[in-house]
């Protein structure tokens, strides 16, 4: 998997830089969750040195920022994830500090602590030594267009957004510093799940990896409603409902069957 998009990435970096050479090339990577985006940007940032890489969900907003939008827009905006959950500002500061690094400069990265499902304090976030000639921003939801209206999807939208406002928050967040925070990049790919289905089942091993154990039928049913968070924009985006120029079409063992250009 990592040769056709190391070299996907190779050539759009490459392509950029041509035409701004005085800037970092600026490259967004989308993917449903478990669809090795995140692991793909740590490993080219790794193997390329002047390559920076944070994701989206580095820049998820802090516990009690979303416990302010939970009690002022909807509840379901405790859950990170969803659109409107993250602090684009905090990306963009990130993005032009890195464009302004000097050659001796240390530029620091957000990171997010899961475990505690909080930001983790800035003493502990990672920093990027000189400058950069790209960065790549990875994210579940990067590139996603606004999701068109409709009935509850499953369970979570039916018992707790049955009047769809949450849904039509997202929309709001999407068309607007969603829709521009992407529109700054040079190029966006996605990688495409074969099914929803699958995704789920990636979703599943990810956090089985994490914990060193199979999951629990609890924890199985607390995975259920979570990915429900998730589910009406994943399959949105399979269906193509994003900005995406290169889709890397995946299969189920996440090796890439083909990529298009659109």
């Amino acid at each position: 998997m990592s040769g056709e998009i190391h070299a996907l990435l190779d050539r759009l970096i490459a392509e950029t830089r041509a035409r701004h050479p005085t800037r970092p090339a600026l490259i967004g990577v989308g993917g449903a969750q478990g669809s090795g985006k995140s692991y793909q940007c740590r490993a080219y940032a790794a193997a390329h040195a002047g390559v920076a890489h944070f994701s989206l969900d580095d820049v998820y907003l802090t516990r009690t920022e979303r416990e302010a939008l939970a009690r002022e827009l909807h509840p379901l905006f405790i859950t990170r994830g969803p659109p409107g959950a993250h602090d684009l500002d905090l990306a963009d500061k990130t993005i032009a500090a890195l464009d302004a690094a000097s050659p001796g400069g240390l530029t620091l990265f957000p990171r997010f602590d899961k475990a505690r499902d909080d930001r983790a304090p800035e003493a502990d976030w990672p920093r990027f030594a000189g400058r950069c000639n790209a960065i790549l921003v990875d994210g579940w939801c990067f590139g996603a267009a606004a999701v068109q209206t409709s009935p509850p999807l499953n369970v979570l939208e039916a018992n707790e957004d049955a009047d769809g406002q949450w849904r039509a928050l997202i929309n709001v967040a999407l068309n607007g510093d969603y829709a521009d925070f992407f529109a700054a990049f040079d190029s966006i790919i996605y990688l495409q799940a074969p099914s929803w289905e699958i995704v789920r089942v990636w979703r599943g091993q990810q956090e089985e990896e994490t914990l060193g154990r199979p999951l629990t039928t609890t924890e199985h049913a607390a995975l259920d409603r979570f990915v429900m968070h998730y589910e009406r924009m994943t399959r949105a985006m399979l269906a193509g409902h994003h900005c995406a120029r290169w889709i890397v079409h995946l299969d189920a063992a996440r090796n890439v069957t083909r990529i298009e250009e659109r």
